[in-house]
């Protein structure tokens, strides 16, 4: 993993990550915005005790309505070495956590490799990412890295161009749901808490109700029972919306529904979903250590 000539996401913007930030607003070095036990992902990932996150600031997707938009775009939070990132998941597994789950880890792939051939922890290890990633990457992580937590945020190029600008989203994250499961294999829990697998969420957008029910096809037809899906309802207007004002707005109910009884037609059984009350910032955490 060279990022003298960063290609670790698929933006590939070439830039030497050790002196500049590339096009993920970061450079070579970690930078965490929070270390803490989360209640609010899937239960079998926060389970009765927490999930052990540990958020990374910068992205390498453009989300204009990005929940976590204070962390994606600027450099807040502090610098971590591979050491100070051991000591934060050995903090956390003795705080009970039932996993350690990375956030938004797609532009340090190259750190994760680092600190997991160290130090792999007695639990689960989560990669919590936005699902534009690169399966070369992920192969790197082959072995490290026990369950999967995409997005699967598009379905169609044009709304993959407008809203996260980056048109290739859905062949790439396609891919990527591909080389994740082929590591990790069908789902495996145990009293009540992901061990091996993947769960793909998706975010229902304001007004693109079907493009979630494509994806909910797309997902049930592929992977059927074997992966977790996760329909999620909780869209709240952030991030920067001024040029997109059609989803400047939460979801209908019967947008949702139009999502969720995608599901049902399918008849799978390993899914997630959401009520509507689901859809309010009190999802978000606060960004500080």
């Amino acid at each position: 993993m060279d990022l003298t000539h960063c290609t670790l996401c698929p933006n590939e913007c070439g830039i030497d990550r050790h002196t500049h930030a590339g096009r993920c607003h970061m450079t070579a070095e970690a930078r965490i915005c929070r270390v803490a036990l989360h209640a609010w992902e899937e239960p079998i990932i926060s389970g009765t005790r927490g999930s052990g996150t540990i958020f990374f600031a910068g992205c390498s997707l453009s989300c204009v309505f990005c929940q976590n938009y204070e962390i994606s775009h600027a450099a807040v939070g502090r610098l971590y070495t591979v050491n100070d990132i051991i000591r934060a998941m050995k903090e956390l597994v003795d705080r009970g956590a039932h996993n350690i789950n990375f956030v938004n880890p797609t532009h340090y792939a190259h750190v994760l490799k680092e600190v997991l051939t160290c130090y792999k922890p007695p639990v689960p290890v989560v990669y919590n990412t936005g699902g534009y990633d690169k399966p070369s990457t992920l192969r790197e992580l082959d072995g490290l890295v026990d369950a999967y937590l995409p997005d699967f945020k598009y379905m169609f190029s044009e709304t993959a161009l407008r809203y996260s600008g980056h048109a290739d989203y859905p062949e790439i994250a396609k891919a990527a749901l591909d080389e994740m499961y082929r590591q990790v294999g069908p789902v495996q829990v145990i009293d009540g808490i992901l061990q091996r697998g993947m769960i793909v969420r998706h975010l229902v957008l304001p007004g693109r109700s079907e493009e979630g029910v494509r994806v909910m096809e797309y997902l049930t037809d592929r992977y059927g029972d074997h992966i977790y899906i996760s329909a999620m309802s909780q869209y709240t207007p952030h991030g920067n919306l001024a040029g997109c004002p059609e989803i400047n707005r939460k979801i209908k109910p019967i947008e949702y529904k139009r999502v969720v009884a995608a599901l049902q037609r399918a008849g799978v059984k390993n899914c997630f979903v959401q009520e509507q009350d689901s859809s309010s910032e009190n999802y978000i955490p606060p960004f500080e250590l």
